[in-house]
């Protein structure tokens, strides 16, 4: 999976928006003002995708490019190399997971308005 392929699949969940709240070459995707991913333009290309522990830990096991979270929470985030040997299926499960839980974890109020937007 590609930058070009990442940032589109990202930005087609519901209410998800970019922003570069670290700078020009730190690249979030937010939903609600959540962070679900964090890429740079580095090569190898990669995602900081949250997690849930025990599937973090699985993920780790089966795939050598997926390694705990780069600058964050080892244990509910992981670094996952897009354009190594990782099916780009693989990598999307991966990103719904992220995305499913930071709207999992948001507020009713918030829930209902991301369920009113576009």
């Amino acid at each position: 999976m590609n930058i070009e392929q990442l940032h589109e699949y990202c930005l087609s969940k519901k209410g998800a928006v970019e922003d570069y709240p670290f700078g020009e070459e730190t690249l979030c995707f937010k939903v609600a003002g959540k962070i679900f991913a964090i890429t740079s333009f580095s090569i190898p290309l990669s995602v900081n995708l949250k997690c849930d522990p025990e599937l973090a830990m699985d993920l780790r096991e089966r795939f050598e490019d997926v390694q705990p979270g780069f600058h964050m929470n080892k244990k509910h985030w992981n670094t996952v190399i897009t354009d190594g040997g990782i099916p780009d299926r693989e990598i999307k499960k991966m990103i719904d997971h992220s995305y499913e839980l930071i709207v999992t974890g948001l507020n009713k109020k918030q829930r209902d308005l991301l369920e009113k937007s576009d």
